[in-house]
Order: structure tokens, then C-alpha cells, then sequence
């Protein structure tokens, strides 16, 4: 097939040399010529789409805004697949479907990323093994779906799930948003610039994705604020919890707390 990745970042870019090395011809677009330029030098694209390029799939790879701009205003070829790799889903699908389209639309987000960014940071192998969200509702077409099946089967995902755009958004609100608001505000403790020497994997794990790249991942909150105040909520109260039976030397009460949590924790792992 013929693809147009427009956005050349990191998820972009790795979906673009991914696609590339499964045999499809794949062209570039993007506001800046350096990455288009870093990416025909290193054989992620085979070209720069031209304008009114004609392609069987249009990949969006840009920040949640811009997303929703080019979705509602681009000029794409009728008929073709359009999708794009943004982290929230819902408010992508109400302006897409706010008018008729003559091009088919279906929503995507592979799990999969680094805490750099940018197109040096980017991998054909990326998505190898990852999970990969597909979105649907009664007006997905199945024939659209069917092409991104197999464009992320040749992605080399691990596991395509299929989901509504709410559903969607509250998973991700847990799995990912959260995940990335308690590490920026775990290193904000004054200890943390004298910690070298102290720190092992427990910090490691907990900080690795507190330096991502802010004015994308606000965007994502913004945009799915409902979904990410309310896991904020329950966090909080959990915290909350444990601080007072801290506070309280009740160690009992923190061995209950911690035995919820290690159940918790079990019934995931043995579900998945």
C-alpha cells in the first residue's frame, strides 16, 4: 500500500520505517524539512508526499491539537484510510464525525514510546511486541478496519485490542496518563537532587517518564480531563490512607492497605 505519515517524531517516524521495511511505499510530510530530510537519509520514507498526494492510508502523528485541526480541515484523498496515533480518543472521533467525510476514519494509539522524542530517537522495532488500541463505533467502516489490522500487523504489535473511544480514554487515564503525572511529581521532592548513590530499580521505575515533553502530554491531560482528575481522585484518597496510617504507626492497618494492593496487583498479572 501506499502511505503518507505526516509527522515525523518519534511514533511517526518508527511507524513509517516500520511500514517501509514491510514492503509498503511510504512518503513523508512534515512542518520542518530536517526530520523529512533525517528520514530519507536513513531510509525510514521513500519519499516526500507532494501536495494532494494520493495514498491508500494517511497516518496523523501529531500532538493532540494539531491532530484534531488537520482531521477536521486536511484534504485527503477519497476513500482513503485516514488514522492517527494520538493518546485520547473520544474528542478525535466528535470531530471526525461532526460532518459527512468522503475519506473512512479509525482511531489508533500504539502503547509504545521512549521518554526521549524526537525523530533520532525513533525505531523500526518500536512497536515490536507492544499493545496497539484500535478504535471503533457504529460508524467505522469494516473495511477501514480490516487495513489497519493489517498495517499493525505488519507494525509487529504484540497484542491489537479493539475498544470503544471512552473506554479508551478511561483505560489510558489509568495506564498511561496517571503513570506519568505521579513520576513528575515524585522527583519534585527536595531529596531527589542528593539521591545519587541511594536510588536502585524502585526509583528508577518510578521516575523513568517524569522528563517527557510537557506541552504535549498537558494537551493529553486537557483533553481527556474528566478521565485523569478522577483516577488523580482516587490515587489521592488511596495516598491519603496510607499517610494517615503512617502517621498513626498503625501497622496494621498498612499491612491491610499493602494487602489490597498485592492483590490487586496478583489478579492483574493471572487476568493478563
Amino acid at each position: 500500500m501506499k502511505v503518507i505519515v505526516f509527522g515525523l517524531g518519534i511514533i511517526g517516524a518508527s511507524v513509517a520505517a516500520a511500514l517501509r521495511r514491510a514492503g509498503h511505499t511510504v512518503l513523508g510530510k512534515n512542518r520542518s524539512a530536517e526530520p523529512l530530510e533525517y528520514a530519507l537519509a536513513h531510509g525510514m520514507i521513500d519519499g516526500v508526499a507532494a501536495p494532494g498526494e494520493r495514498a491508500d492510508v494517511v497516518v496523523i502523528a501529531l500532538p493532540p491539537r494539531v491532530t484534531m485541526r488537520v482531521l477536521d480541515e486536511g484534504d485527503f484523498p477519497d476513500g482513503a484510510v485516514v488514522t492517527d496515533i494520538c493518546g485520547v480518543k473520544a474528542p478525535l472521533e466528535e470531530v471526525v464525525f461532526s460532518r459527512p467525510r468522503r475519506w473512512r476514519y479509525v482511531g489508533t494509539h500504539p502503547m509504545a514510546g521512549k521518554e526521549t522524542s524526537g525523530i533520532r530517537s525513533a525505531s523500526a522495532d518500536l512497536f515490536c511486541g507492544a499493545n496497539f488500541v484500535v478504535t471503533r463505533c457504529d460508524r467505522t467502516e469494516e473495511g477501514a478496519l480490516d487495513v489497519i489490522r493489517s498495517l499493525a500487523h505488519d507494525l509487529g504489535v504484540g497484542r491489537l485490542i479493539e475498544c470503544g473511544a471512552a473506554q479508551h480514554d478511561r483505560m489510558i487515564a489509568l495506564t498511561s496518563q496517571l503513570a506519568h503525572v505521579v513520576a513528575n511529581a515524585y522527583v519534585t521532592s527536595p531529596l531527589a537532587a542528593d539521591c545519587k548513590g541511594f536510588t536502585g530499580g524502585s526509583f528508577q521505575d518510578m521516575s523513568r517518564v517524569a522528563p517527557v515533553d510537557e506541552a504535549m502530554w498537558a494537551e493529553l491531560f486537557s483533553c481527556n480531563s474528566v478521565c485523569l482528575t478522577a483516577e488523580i481522585d482516587r490515587l489521592t484518597a488511596r495516598l491519603t490512607a496510607f499517610r494517615d496510617a503512617v502517621a498513626r504507626r498503625d501497622e496494621e492497618a498498612i499491612r491491610a492497605l499493602m494487602r489490597e494492593g498485592k492483590a490487586c496487583y496478583a489478579e492483574f498479572f493471572h487476568g493478563n
